[in-house]
C-alpha cells in the first residue's frame, strides 16, 4: 500500500486542524472571560495599542491539536497498519518521544512566562535569567537521551563531513540549537500571523527531508504542527483575535528543533529558519550598534519586522514577504540537498 502513509500524513493535519480550530471557538471567549490579555510593550508601535487585552497563550489551540493528532496517528498505525512505534529501533523510539517531550517541555516554559505575564499585568513574565535556566535544563535533558539513545540517536549529517556521531558533544550541541531556535521563534511572534504562517513553511520544508531520509514519524510531528497551526491562524491572521503568546512561540522552536534532530539534519535549522535568524540578528545588531554610536539605531525598530512596519508595510504584507523568503530559501536547500 504505497499510498498509506501520505494518507495518514494528510489525516493527521487535517486532525490537527480541526482540533485547534474547534477549541478556538471555546478557549478564546474563555481567555477573554478570564482577562488572559496581552499587554503591549510602550516602546512599540504606537498603533499596537489597540491591540491592547487581545487573549494571549493561544499557542494551547494547536499544541492540544498537534498532540491529540499525534497520538491518534500512533494509535492507528500500531493497530491498523504494519508500522508500530514500539517495534521500531530505540534510536527512533528516542527521537519522538524525546522530541515530543522537548516540545511540550518549551510550551511549559513558555506557558509560565505568559501566566506571569498576565497575573502581573505587564508585558515581562520569567526573568531572562529564569527562562535562560529552564531553557539550558530542559535542553541537557534532550541532549541526555539522545545520548543515551546511542549512535542512531545523536549521528547527524554536516555538510562536507557527512554523516557524524557527535558521541557527548551531542549535549552541547542540543543546548546551543534549542535555546536559540526557541529564544528565536519567539522574536519572530510580533505581527499577527507571522510566526505561524513563517513556521508552516519551516514545517514544511522538514516534512520534506523526513519524507527523503525515511524518518515517517518526524513527518507526523511536521504533519501535526502544520495543521495545528493552520487552525490557530484562522483566528491569529491580521486583525488577530488572539495571540500564541509565550506559550506557543517556544513550543513552534522546541518542536521545530524535535524534527530537525530527528530528522538527522539540525543545521538545516538555518535555511529553513532563516526568518528567525533575520529577526535575532537584527536585535543583536541594534543593541550592539546602540551602545558603539551612543544612541543611534541601525534599524527604525527591532525585531526587524518592526523595522518594515515603521516603514509603512501592512501587517499582512511582512507576514507574505517573510513566508515567500523561507519558501524560497527552503525549497533551494532541499533541491541542493538531493542534488549532493
Amino acid at each position: 500500500m504505497p499510498y498509506t502513509k501520505p494518507i495518514v500524513l494528510l489525516a493527521t493535519a487535517a486532525v490537527a486542524f480541526a482540533v485547534a480550530a474547534i477549541l478556538g471557538r471555546k478557549l478564546i471567549p474563555l481567555l477573554h472571560k478570564l482577562k488572559f490579555g496581552q499587554t503591549i510593550l510602550d516602546i512599540g508601535p504606537s498603533w499596537h495599542k489597540n491591540k491592547q487585552g487581545t487573549p494571549t497563550m493561544g499557542g494551547i489551540l494547536f499544541i492540544l491539536g498537534m498532540l491529540f493528532a499525534v497520538l491518534l496517528a500512533l494509535v492507528f498505525c500500531g493497530t491498523a497498519l504494519q508500522f508500530n512505534l514500539f517495534k521500531e529501533s530505540v534510536p527512533t523510539q528516542i527521537r519522538l518521544i524525546a522530541g515530543l517531550i522537548l516540545a511540550l517541555g518549551c510550551g511549559a516554559i513558555g506557558f509560565v512566562d505568559d501566566y506571569v505575564k498576565i497575573r502581573k499585568k505587564r508585558n515581562l513574565g520569567l526573568t531572562d535569567k529564569q527562562k535562560l535556566f529552564l531553557q539550558l535544563l530542559l535542553s541537557f535533558g534532550y541532549g541526555l537521551l539522545l545520548y543515551i539513545g546511542g549512535e542512531g540517536a545523536r549521528t547527524f549529517a554536516v555538510p562536507f563531513l557527512g554523516w557524524v556521531d557527535f558521541g557527548i558533544w551531542v549535549i552541547p550541541l542540543a543546548m546551543l540549537i534549542v535555546v536559540g531556535a526557541s529564544n528565536a521563534t519567539n522574536l519572530t511572534d510580533g505581527v499577527d500571523g507571522l510566526c505561524g504562517s513563517v513556521s508552516v513553511f519551516a514545517a514544511a520544508a522538514f516534512m520534506a527531508v523526513a519524507g527523503i531520509e525515511g524518518a515517517f514519524y518526524q513527518s507526523l510531528m511536521g504533519a501535526a504542527l502544520i495543521g495545528g497551526l493552520m487552525g490557530f491562524l484562522v483566528y491569529n491572521l491580521h486583525p488577530a483575535k488572539v495571540f500564541m503568546g509565550d506559550t506557543g512561540s517556544l513550543f513552534i522552536g522546541g518542536t521545530l528543533c524535535a524534527i530537525a534532530f530527528g530528522t538527522g539534519h539540525p543545521l538545516l535549522l538555518v535555511p529553513f529558519g532563516v526568518v528567525y535568524i533575520m529577526e535575532t540578528l537584527s536585535v543583536i545588531l541594534q543593541v550592539t550598534y546602540f551602545k558603539l554610536t551612543h544612541g543611534k539605531r541601525l534599524f527604525r525598530m527591532s525585531p526587524i519586522h518592526h523595522h518594515f512596519e515603521m516603514g509603512g508595510w501592512s501587517e499582512n504584507r511582512i507576514v507574505l514577504t517573510f513566508c515567500g523568503i523561507t519558501l524560497v530559501v527552503s525549497g533551494i536547500t532541499i533541491a541542493l540537498l538531493l542534488i549532493f
